[in-house]
């Protein structure tokens, strides 16, 4: 099964100039449960462990406003990445940040999305 996830997760780095790290969720534990990084000091185990509790949160607002939407992905800019928070299934998300430099949230989004369905 990890063999699966580091094609695809080749694939999504070819797809995003400046590609930082990406890692598929499980929401409940917040364990990676494959993940890839161009980086060393990006600790993927740490952040998919709180970006699942970002998730959580955002789920608990959308219920306490009654929204009857599904939360399909978060897109957060900082001042130098790209981070993205995309659902492939109920429980399991992708969470990938690129430099932000060399790409664009759009270019991000349709990378993922493309490369979503090898996930499940």
């Amino acid at each position: 099964m990890a063999d699966k996830y580091a094609e695809t997760f080749d694939k999504i780095q070819g797809d995003v100039p400046g590609f930082i790290a990406i890692s598929l969720v499980d929401l409940e534990t917040g364990m990676s449960l494959g993940s890839k990084s161009t980086r060393a000091d990006f600790d993927l185990n740490v952040a998919s462990a709180f970006n699942a509790e970002l998730v959580k949160q955002k789920q608990k607002t959308m219920k306490a406003l009654n929204l009857k939407s599904s939360l399909e992905d978060i897109l957060l800019t900082l001042s130098d990445q790209l981070h993205m928070i995309k659902f492939v299934t109920p429980k399991t998300f992708v969470y990938m940040a690129a430099d932000r430099a060399q790409t664009n949230l759009a270019v991000v989004r349709s990378a993922v999305s493309k490369h979503m369905a090898s996930l499940v």
